[in-house]
This record gives structure tokens, sequence and C-alpha cells, in this order.
């Protein structure tokens, strides 16, 4: 009876330390990655991938349903649940969530095109989902995953060697990438655009409303990456030519932010000499800021877009300024700075 009892609270225990060991966030993500290894940003039925909704049969069922073709690394999909499981292994050891991401880091290196660019969707080549992009810093949010494990950095030093090597080569294909498409102007680099043709890598469009153009947000994050590598030539030479390209297409005298106009939420462009701002699409030859539309048109004048678009969509944003005022001088200090 003695050992019998003794038994019991043995496994009672063991029951206790293991519940403690699953990390509830992990364990969905876990159960969310489809076959080919990533995530998708939505179920087959089109409904948004939701962690915080407790998984019932009905949710299980949905999330079984839903096949290879929603794998993507947009909006954070993919890169976010590859970092949150690499941070609940460190903090359980449980071997499930190493095993997880290995296999998310698997699918970026299996969707990395040879020219170093990522699609925003694998396989799914349908519409502009084949496209290089970096539209919502999707290729920087996966490099960065990569740069990690290379480097072993921010707890990923757990990940299996031969994959850390893989890594290595992918990281230096993306860098490439990177510098091979930074748009010139009259031989100059100026910054990056959305997205590119996947054989060509020459500028692209994607949604109706999202035209080939000079994109501000998005070359923001590439500059910030770029600076988290060894600063080679090529690379200062484009950081340096990103950031002049910054200072020159600059506007001053403008803020742009969300309020309320009649009871509805709107998105407001005034005029305010303490702020600056930079429109979120540049023409690639003039630099002029230019808008999309629904129907495909283009527009230079902000309030000649229609209302839905207007309100609905982030035109403007002030991001530069943080990296020309304080990253830059930082990453310029602690290195040699070349023509």
């Amino acid at each position: 009876m003695i050992k019998s009892g003794i038994s019991i609270a043995v496994l009672c225990f063991t029951t206790v330390v293991s519940a403690q060991m699953k990390d509830t966030l992990a364990e969905k993500i876990v159960l969310y990655q489809l076959p080919v290894g990533g995530w998708g940003k939505q179920l087959n039925d089109k409904s948004v991938v939701n962690y915080n909704m407790p998984v019932d049969k009905n949710l299980l069922r949905k999330i079984k349903a839903t096949g290879d073709d929603h794998a993507t690394i947009d909006n954070n999909a993919t890169s976010r649940e590859i970092n949150i499981l690499i941070k609940a292994y460190a903090a359980t050891k449980n071997p499930e969530y190493l095993k997880s991401a290995e296999k998310g880091i698997h699918y970026l290196l299996l969707m990395q095109y040879d020219n170093g660019g990522f699609p925003q969707y694998y396989p799914n080549t349908g519409l502009y989902r084949k496209q290089v992009t970096y539209n919502d810093n999707a290729m920087i949010n996966a490099l960065t995953v990569l740069y990690n494990v290379a480097e072993g950095k921010n707890d990923f030093d757990a990940v299996d060697s031969k994959l850390r090597e893989k890594s290595k080569a992918a990281l230096q294909k993306g860098i490439e990438c990177i510098l091979k498409t930074q748009v010139l102007q009259k031989g100059s680099p100026s910054i990056w655009a959305d997205q590119y043709n996947e054989i060509t890598l020459q500028p692209d469009k994607a949604r109706a409303f999202e035209p080939i153009s000079l994109a501000t947000g998005e070359s923001v994050g590439i500059i910030r990456f770029l600076m988290m590598q060894p600063a080679t030539p090529e690379i200062q030479k484009s950081i340096n030519a990103a950031i002049e390209w910054f200072k020159s297409n600059k506007m001053e005298g403008y803020s742009y932010h969300v309020g309320q106009q009649n009871g509805k939420t709107v998105r407001i462009l005034a005029e305010d000499k303490n702020s600056v701002i930079w429109a979120r699409f540049y023409d690639l030859h003039t630099n002029k800021p230019l808008f999309g539309d629904r129907d495909g048109s283009v527009k230079y004048n902000y309030n000649d877009i229609s209302e839905e678009r207007r309100n609905g969509y982030s035109w403007f944003g002030d991001s530069p300024q943080k990296l020309i005022d304080k990253e830059y001088p930082k990453w310029k200090l602690k290195n040699t700075i070349g023509g």
C-alpha cells in the first residue's frame, strides 16, 4: 500500500509539473501549424487566426480543414509563431515547441527564391502572392528570424546546427536581394518598393490601391535590418543613400492623425508647422507622393482618392524621423562610412 501510495503521489506530481511546463499559447500555435511548416493568417473559412479563441470541436475542425495554400509570412504570420515558440521552449524546455519552431524555419528556407527574395505566400502562387514582398515587413520579418537562427541570438541558439548553417546561407542571399532591389534613380540608389516581380526583380503592383511605387514604411524596416548586419561597403552605400533620400523627400509642416468628424473616425492630413511626415508611397521617378484607389487608379492629390480609401488606409507616417535623428547617427558612429 505504501508503494502504491508513493506511485500515485509521484504520478500526480509528474502530471502537475507537465502541466506547468506547457504554455497555452504555444500549444495552440503547434495545433495551428500547417503541414508545410508555416502558419496562416486565416482559416479555411476566411476567419482570422485568433489565438485568444478557445479551441472547441468546431474550431478544431476548421483548423484541420485549412490547407498549405494558407501558409504565409504576411501580417507577421509564421515569423511571429516561430518567435513565440522559441521563447516558450527557452522557458519550458518542451521539445515539441522547438520541433515546431524548427519546422517553421524549414518552411522559411523552403519558400525562399534562388534570387534571395521571399514570396508573400508559399506554395500559393495566386495573384500577387508569389511576388517578392517587403509589404508589411513580410520579407524582413522572415530574414530577421533567419538572422537570429544564424547568429544564435534571442534564444535561437537551441536550433539544430544544420539549420543554423542553412540559415546563414539564406541570410546572405536575402541581403544580396535587398541590395539588388534598391531602386535606382538616374543611377543613384533611393529606397525600396513594396513588392517586386519574382523573376525580373522589378517593382510591381499588388492590390488595386497599392501601385508600383517607392514605399517609405517598409524601407525604414529594411534599413534597420541592414544596420544589424556587418557594415560592408555595399551595405554602407545602401544605407547612406536611403537616408539621404528620406532627408530630401520629407513633408515639413504637416501632421497626419486619426480623429472624429461628424461622429465618424477619419484620417486627417493637416498643416502643422512643428511636424514632419512622409507619404506612404512615392513615384518611382519623380518622388511625388502618390495614392492608389480601389479602382486601380493613381492620384497625386490626397483629397482626390475616394473617402473609403482615404479613411481605410494609412497614407502618411513619421517613422523615418527616428531613423534619421537617432538610429542612423548611432550606427554611423560605430561604422566607417564609405562614399
